[in-house]
């Protein structure tokens, strides 16, 4: 997993070893990396497109729209299910 990130990881604990730190972050790498996925992404986010008054749940349309980039209408948003 070689990911290009900068992360800021701030401790409570003054004393820990280089090599806490570092499996510390080897964590959060490995959390972030999954929670990232682009299948979770759609699983976690519906569309509120605002054109056309409608929600969208489709994984696939909401694969389409994330591709789309800024060729994306406006009014049209993504939403966490949260």
């Amino acid at each position: 997993m070689g990911a290009n990130r900068d992360l800021l990881v701030m401790f409570r604990q003054n004393i820990m070893s280089q090599q806490d730190i570092d499996r510390q972050v080897t964590q959060l790498h490995e959390i972030l990396f999954n929670t990232e996925r682009l299948d979770n992404f759609v699983k976690a986010h519906e569309i509120l497109d605002l054109n056309r008054y409608k929600i969208v749940n489709s994984s696939v349309e909401i694969k389409k729209m994330l591709r789309q980039g800024k060729d994306r209408k406006p009014f049209i948003f993504f939403s966490n299910k949260n």
